[in-house]
């Protein structure tokens, strides 16, 4: 299986149909991923409880995959997370990236992109617009 197949089985199993047990099945055991959460570098078991927290705030989620390159060992991807509120159904479309180094047929190290500041916006936890609301310098006061 080439490195966008096994890709597609990851995205289908642990985004779209929320089988959490791939994540072990696809990441070698001391795999490393960066830029998920920022500073903070994750191994599969960080990996699985963060998509577990993801998945409680969303509906049924459909990734689609825009754009790949592979080289050598490394797979780069472009993605689009579709999804809804799972409070009222409203509609969640999210961007990401990620870069995948393969051994095998397991993934040992991955750098993530994800759109946080739109999902969140989506969600309703942060004002819409709130990256317009940044660039003019103000500040996000919470009370």
């Amino acid at each position: 299986m080439s490195k966008i197949e096994m890709f597609r089985w990851w995205c289908e199993e642990v985004w779209h149909k929320g089988n959490l047990e791939a994540i072990h099945q696809m990441f070698a055991p001391d795999a490393v991923t960066s830029g998920v959460v920022p500073e903070l570098l994750m191994g599969p078991d960080d990996f699985y409880e963060l998509v577990s927290v993801l998945r409680s705030h969303v509906g049924p989620i459909t990734p689609e995959i825009l754009k790949t390159v592979e080289q050598d060992d490394w797979l780069a991807v472009m993605m689009r997370f579709k999804t809804s509120r799972a409070d009222n159904g409203a509609p969640i479309e999210v961007s990401g990236q990620v870069m995948l180094r393969y051994q095998g047929d397991k993934m040992v190290e991955a750098y993530n992109h994800f759109d946080y500041l739109a999902f969140f916006e989506q969600l309703g936890l942060v004002p819409q617009d709130s990256l317009s609301i940044f660039l003019t310098g103000h500040k996000l006061d919470w009370v």
